[in-house]
């Protein structure tokens, strides 16, 4: 049985109404004017039926683009009625109702137990409204109520189901697909702008203006720009699945059917299953171009979140071991999240992952016949505190090429433990290599502590140069969980962890500028999974306070390639990499898309890695 909406007044206190047709019902608001209230004589012509109701157009026509003149009737028996067809003229009685299945989504308007008056008339022939040609989405702004970024901080400080704002679809994202609501539609030339999840639903944009455009035609976010213009493509009408094998990129047919509200987004139900054209090529990104010298002109370093990464995943081993070998070229230097402990989810206890490391640098070596053997390095962390699966005990490592890099102070070096503080002492130097930063700061509750280390080149003779040290702070912060989604009610929507993100910034930035601060021109990286965009606050403040500098600014990399996930319609960029002024000087950049391209069930990692080059002499 369908949920009772919280918005759903109680029909038997309601009065009864004619209304004078659909447009009216709908109004020009997010919300009816006739919620909770009995309505008669509603007449329309059916567009569409579904498993659980049906769809009516009206007849009358206006002008006034805010008010949509279609709506959604919910009534299994009417839907299952051999006898009702599209093309046929209802007229219905029913009750009007917002419905939603959480208090996190925007309501649909529907009316409710419908009782059929009478068909007026069979086969009427109907025409979908062409997006892009007769109506087309705002490209930027998703709400009023967002105060102009729907990024911005703090979030959640309005509600459209309580401010309930006339509609202005000409110029919000929101708007223009609520406008639409109920109505039957065609997408012309559609793309497809993310992979399917789980269900086959696909994020998709049309014949129409849209921002944010990358090679791959996917949509990348940026500053204050979610990509209203995109909508998900969900469940068939006929009953069919979507194919669940789709990739970014992808072009597809024309896709018919009607806009709808649920699970927290407008979507479109298609009538039929989505049907790709044609695919984009190549299938992934290729090998990066970055090639260590073994000097100190020329070391590389990678980063890559691998995803859970446990030692009884073989395949996932392998699949990475290969990431590393044939796309990031075995770098100097590798900077990697999400190692799970030594018997992965098995919640008893175990926090030491060496077994699971190893398993990794075997891979490789056995991959790269044996010519890139890398060491590893970790610190613990505290049983069930650093949050991810529950008894996988993630953290960050470091995997290094020995023949080229070793710890300063080599053999001597200090390694810290999972609940004392690095220090940055005169030289500069660092107390423990590797160290935590502040683990005990109540910023990394539940999550992920900086690693950080200093490094050296090993056989400093003439041929390598000597070199820098070079200081490197490998991040995972903290999850977006529990944020809302940007098609929310909670305007603007809730950014899960924004805020002990931000804190976290603020920790591993001071640590870093008391680097600086005993050597303006030490050579300093940050790199890793900040989970979070380069524009907003957590970032901001960490860029800030710690005076490093985003490197896809320094050797400008175009603004819609900054990406490495994939989330609902927007290619984003949530793995940066920060370096010291020092640092930046001649360096070269890359990200790898050997996951976002890819369907689902193909992708090895939900991140892209990246690989750096950089002269630390």
């Amino acid at each position: 049985m369908k949920a009772i909406s919280v918005l759903t007044c109680l029909i038997s206190a309601a009065s009864s109404v004619a209304a004078q047709s659909i447009r009216e019902i709908n109004g020009n608001r997010f919300l009816s004017p006739y919620a909770g209230q009995n309505v008669t004589n509603v007449t329309g012509v059916v567009t569409a039926k579904g498993p659980s109701g049906i769809w009516l157009r009206s007849l009358e026509t206006t002008r006034d683009e805010r008010l949509s003149g279609g709506i959604y009737v919910y009534g299994s028996a009417l839907a299952k009625n051999a006898s009702i067809a599209t093309g046929d003229v209802l007229v219905l009685d029913g009750a009007v109702s917002e419905y939603r299945s959480s208090v996190n989504y925007l309501p649909l308007t529907e009316i409710t137990l419908p009782k059929v008056r009478a068909i007026l008339e069979r086969n009427l022939s109907f025409a979908p409204i062409v997006l892009g040609k007769q109506r087309g989405p705002p490209t930027k702004l998703f709400s009023s109520l967002d105060s102009g970024d729907v990024f911005g901080v703090p979030n959640n400080q309005s509600l459209i189901s309580v401010v309930n704002p006339i509609l202005q679809p000409k110029k919000y994202g929101l708007d223009f697909w609520e406008s639409l609501l109920g109505e039957y539609v065609t997408i012309q030339n559609p793309r497809a702008v993310g992979r399917p999840n789980q269900y086959g639903d696909t994020w998709v944009v049309g014949a129409w203006a849209t921002t944010g455009d990358n090679k791959r035609t996917g949509l990348t976010v940026s500053q204050k720009d979610g990509n209203p213009e995109a909508i998900p493509i969900t469940s068939p009408l006929d009953g069919t699945s979507n194919r669940k094998d789709g990739k970014l990129g992808d072009r597809l047919e024309d896709i018919t059917g009607v806009v709808t509200q649920g699970f927290g987004f407008y979507q479109i139900q298609p009538l039929t299953k989505l049907t790709v054209i044609s695919s984009r090529e190549p299938v992934v990104s290729g090998a990066t171009t970055l090639i260590s010298d073994g000097t100190c002109s020329g070391i590389t370093v990678g980063g890559y979140n691998i995803e859970n990464f446990a030692l009884k995943d073989t395949a996932h081993v392998t699949a990475v071991a290969s990431h590393i070998v044939d796309y990031l070229k075995t770098p100097d230097l590798l900077a990697v999240q999400e190692i799970q402990d030594n018997n992965g989810e098995t919640n008893d206890g175990t926090v030491d992952s060496g077994l699971t490391l190893s398993a990794l640098t075997n891979a490789i070596a056995t991959l790269s016949n044996g010519s890139v053997v890398y060491n590893f390095t970790y610190i613990n962390p505290v049983d069930g505190q650093n949050g991810g699966a529950p008894g996988g005990n993630i953290r960050n490592a470091y995997l290094y090429r020995p023949d080229v890099l070793q710890l300063q102070g080599g053999s001597n070096a200090v390694i810290g433990d999972s609940v004392t503080a690095n220090e940055v002492l005169r030289g500069p130097t660092l107390k423990y290599n590797p160290g935590l930063i502040d683990p005990g700061n109540g910023a990394w509750n539940a999550s992920r502590k900086p690693l950080v280390a200093a490094w050296e080149l090993v056989g400093t003779g003439s041929k390598k140069g000597k070199g820098k040290p070079l200081f490197t702070v490998n991040v995972h912060f903290t999850s977006k969980g529990g944020s809302t989604s940007l098609h929310g009610d909670a305007r603007p929507p809730v950014n899960g962890g924004v805020e002990q993100r931000t804190a976290q910034g603020q920790v591993a930035g001071a640590f870093i500028a008391q680097i600086l601060a005993r050597d303006p021109n030490a050579h300093i990286l940050t790199i890793g999974d900040f989970n979070e965009y380069a524009f907003t606050a957590p970032v901001q403040t960490f860029a800030k306070v710690s005076g490093l500098k985003d490197l896809d600014e320094v050797t400008e990399i175009p603004t819609t390639e900054r990406y490495s996930y994939i989330y609902d319609m927007n290619t984003q960029e949530l793995d940066h990499t920060f370096v010291s002024k020092k640092l930046g000087k001649g360096a070269k950049f890359e990200h790898l898309h050997v996951n976002t391209w890819l369907a689902y069930d193909d992708i090895t990692s939900d991140h892209d890695p990246s690989v750096a080059k950089f002269n630390i002499c």
